[in-house]
């Protein structure tokens, strides 16, 4: 049978339009949102500075070829690199990524919207830093926080109802698109050079979650989000030179997005673009591990406490039961060995095992010489975990948004210990006015871990107080950083 398609030229897809339309159009209202974003940009950028302390991070950065430096480049911030926005925009997300410690989004599909930042501030301080060369002005901090909570609810909105995950994909996919729209719009592309771009993002290769599960589990996933930031940056730049895009990159038959990746589904919202993620957005405060296990540890550091009460350790306990939500089990619940930091740090057993040993759950506990405690696997060989069903639906609760977990411990002698839940880790809404004093420390922390105590003040005096920090230069903020 012979029949022709068409080559008439389709409209452009609804879903690439409200993209471009909201990131160039829509007004930031909110004062929540500027302030939630005040305080990510700090705890983002803190995430960074402790990564560099980490050589398997930092032998990743830097310029592609050794020792160039980009006149009116993008700084790296801990750095001395001065790099060309996609290089720099790659060494940013590469270290706010790295150890898992940057904020988080729970919904059909997961994922850390300040990934976006690496784009983001690249971007800025390269055109702020052309500007003054050109005698003009540069863009101010309060542009990059603009561009953050518009990255923030693309990314956001887009994973409310879309699982790329269960199709295989990963979600850096969003963080591409996301930053390829708000990039778009601080180099000035027209309304129809943002709807090219981001039909490019879309037709882009992307990447699969290989790297995020056993048994191939290992690094990449600490520098997917750099690679996927940077690739929008060159994206978006490509754009801006009239380079075409292609209008039915979603819903083309056989050829889309839709056909090829996502089994034939359109995309589906919940709601409008606004600024609902960055106003409702999950901090990591207490504990660099993948946020669905963020409760488990808080709940197994209280449980440690009654065993020293008790005069107990971990040698006394019989059984560990863990009542969590599906997303957990599906992401996190691992058994058998355990190969590096980036597989531990997506175990849920080993999460809980470390803070009932230890007391504590930093970084540093998920390299080798830690992971060596033969009572750690020990401890993993006595859980057994559950689906709770309400957690589930308390999870997927847009009114609730919960990432509960309950641990039960049993010990040797038959005693058991009254069950322990946490419905919401500290970086949750619920606990925003808990969390955010800690969260400032945790800044200060990272900030000490590169700077001397003066160059900490200064960066302190300009960045504590929103206003202060959003009316300063990018260049002059990133300058600090360096």
């Amino acid at each position: 049978m012979m029949y022709s398609i068409s080559n008439e030229r389709p409209p452009t897809d609804k879903v690439i339009t409200d993209i471009a339309d909201y990131v160039l159009n829509y007004e930031i209202k909110n004062e929540v949102a500027w302030k939630t974003a005040h305080y990510c940009l700090l705890d983002t950028l803190g995430c960074g500075l402790e990564a560099l302390t980490y050589p398997a991070c930092a032998k990743l950065l830097g310029p592609i070829v050794p020792g160039t430096i980009v006149p009116n480049g993008a700084k790296v911030p801990g750095t001395s690199f001065q790099l060309d926005p996609v290089q720099a925009a790659f060494n940013i997300g590469t270290i706010i990524r790295w150890l898992d410690f940057n904020d988080t989004w729970l919904a059909a599909e997961w994922g850390h919207p300040s990934d976006n930042l690496g784009g983001i501030l690249a971007t800025a301080d390269w055109l702020s830093r052309t500007a003054i060369a050109n005698g003009k002005s540069p863009l101010t901090m309060k542009s990059v926080l603009d561009a953050m909570i518009r990255a923030h609810e693309i990314q956001g909105v887009m994973a409310l109802e879309n699982s790329f995950n269960r199709v295989g994909l990963d979600h850096v996919l969003l963080v591409k698109l996301a930053s390829t729209a708000v990039v778009g719009k601080l180099i000035g592309l027209t309304r129809d050079e943002l709807i090219n771009a981001i039909s490019l993002a879309f037709v882009d290769g992307h990447s699969l979650r290989t790297y995020r599960h056993s048994p191939n589990t290992g690094s990449r996933k600490s520098w997917a989000a750099g690679d996927a930031t940077s690739r929008a940056v060159r994206l978006a730049l490509i754009a801006k030179t009239g380079e075409m895009g292609y209008p039915s990159v979603l819903t083309a038959k056989t050829w889309g997005f839709y056909d090829v990746l996502f089994k034939g589904n359109a995309f589906k919202f919940q709601r409008n673009y606004g600024s609902y993620v960055m106003e409702n957005v999950l901090f990591k405060i207490s504990f660099p591990a993948e946020f669905h296990s963020q409760t488990a540890v808080e709940a197994a550091m209280s449980l440690h406490k009654q065993l020293q009460s008790a005069g107990k350790t971990t040698n006394d306990i019989k059984k560990i039961s863990i009542r969590t939500h599906e997303a957990a089990i599906r992401i996190i619940d691992k058994k058998g060995p355990l190969h590096n930091p980036a597989d531990r740090d997506h175990c849920i057993q080993y999460m809980i095992a470390v803070p009932l040993i230890f007391g504590r759950l930093t970084a540093a506990d998920y390299e080798d010489n830690i992971a060596a405690d033969p009572r750690i696997d020990i401890l993993r060989d006595k859980m057994v975990i559950v689906e709770d069903i309400q957690f589930t639906k308390d999870y997927h609760d847009p009114e609730k948004r919960s990432i509960a977990n309950a641990l039960t411990v049993e010990l040797n002698d038959g005693t058991v210990l009254p069950e322990v839940i946490v419905e919401y880790p500290i970086g949750h809404k619920r606990r925003r006015e808990e969390g955010i004093p800690v969260l400032v420390e945790k800044f200060k922390t990272n900030l000490a871990r590169k700077f001397s105590v003066k160059q900490q003040q200064t960066v302190l005096q300009v960045s504590l107080d929103y206003k202060t920090l959003a009316a300063l230069p990018v260049n002059e903020f990133v300058d600090m950083m360096i």
